[in-house]
């Protein structure tokens, strides 16, 4: 193999972090996703539909590697939340909390990406839970 290909290639593997947490958000049914995320070292980033208030379930997925670590201890891979406006509160032991605040026990700083009312995110579907249904 040539040298700037090996070079290449192991320079791109050693830009790809090992390991991330990521984290799905679901309508209370799972049937509708309507955010997704990932960690890159500190830092998560989650997107979320605009359009949509109302009951959410939150996944969180830690890699192996993290596992074996014991990275998030305590974190749990399910909880309950509200979903409004792009407001994320998980329903936590002692309450409910922002995503964003939740997280900082974990030592990760959070960034919301919410779109317009018009949801344009790959993989994910706009599924207002108020809205009335248009008849005419």
């Amino acid at each position: 193999m040539p040298k700037f290909p090996a070079l290449l290639l192991s320079a791109l593997l050693l830009s790809t972090p090992a390991h991330a947490l990521k984290i799905s958000v679901w309508d209370s049914e799972l049937q509708t996703k309507l955010g997704d995320g990932e960690s890159s070292g500190n830092q998560l980033r989650v997107r979320l539909v605009g359009d949509y208030n109302g009951p959410v379930v939150v996944l969180f997925a830690p890699s192996d590697e993290e596992r074996a670590r014991n990275t998030f201890p305590g974190l749990k891979s399910r909880y309950s939340g509200v979903l409004r406006g792009g407001q994320l509160d998980l329903q936590a032991e002692n309450g409910p909390q922002g995503i964003a605040r939740f997280l900082t026990a974990f030592k990760l700083t959070v960034t919301l990406q919410v779109p317009g009312n018009s949801v344009t995110l790959p993989g994910l579907r706009s599924a207002p839970a108020n809205a009335p249904a248009n008849k005419k």
